[in-house]
């Protein structure tokens, strides 16, 4: 029996108490499947990032169940979920959270110390991941000796060196121009059209646009998850 690689029951998240609750999510069914390239939008305050932060197991519902390649991970322990994170789960933000001191192959590297992968494998898989990416040639080159661009194609690639069934990337082309931003759209298209799932939280309909399916989430609910993208810009403008 096939099974959604995302699958939210009811998911609620609440934060504080009292006259302080707030309601980030408010009883979300939402269900993304194996392959698939969304986006996720909505605007401040909807609750986007908290579905992403769930999604990437980097927080946990209130109530309900969230299965993530068919396992329920809403109550796993702290280790197993790290465990799941590393191993099922590629992450890209907007800042590109590199070590300074690491050259981009050593960035690369340490999803994989963390997963205990041998030293000679670290390496092969790292070179390999930064040439997906267009970076053969920068391999060696520390953070602030490459473009924004570069940079982010350095995270994009230790994202991806996991092996990782979903990538996950929150507002990834907020800090670059136009042109890198086609550059890195274009990436991620190539990965999603080799079998990685990719979720992309973002503010700009252009963005949205390149993905297949728009989630739009707004006052913690969704809103409509089946939006096509030339359906993005009119809805964006009311909010």
């Amino acid at each position: 029996m096939t099974h959604p690689l995302i699958e939210f029951r009811h998911v609620r998240k609440v934060y504080g108490a009292g006259n302080t609750e707030v309601h980030a999510l408010w009883d979300v069914d939402l269900r993304i499947e194996t392959g698939e390239y969304c986006a996720i939008m909505g605007p401040s305050g909807s609750g986007k990032s908290t579905a992403m932060n769930v999604i990437g197991c980097l927080d946990r519902p209130s109530a309900g169940d969230y299965y993530l390649d068919g396992q329920n991970v809403a109550t796993l322990d702290d280790d197993t979920l790290a465990h799941v994170r590393n191993r099922k789960i590629g992450f890209v933000f907007q800042q590109f959270h590199l070590l300074p001191q690491l050259t981009a192959q050593e960035n690369v590297e340490l999803p994989m110390v963390y997963a205990s992968v041998p030293a000679a494998e670290r390496h092969q898989r790292a070179q390999e991941a930064l040439r997906r990416v267009g970076l053969g040639d920068r391999m060696q080159n520390r953070p602030n000796q490459l473009s924004g661009g570069q940079q982010q194609r350095v995270a994009i690639a230790r994202a991806i060196v996991n092996r990782p069934l979903l990538l996950l990337a929150d507002e990834p082309t907020g800090a670059l121009d136009s042109r890198t931003t086609q550059d890195v759209l274009d990436i991620f298209s190539e990965l999603n059209a080799s079998g990685i799932t990719v979720v992309m939280v973002t503010h700009e309909p252009e963005v949205a646009r390149t993905t297949r399916r728009v989630v739009w989430f707004r006052d913690g609910q969704v809103l409509n998850d089946h939006l096509s993208p030339d359906e993005v810009g009119q809805l964006a403008t009311v909010g």
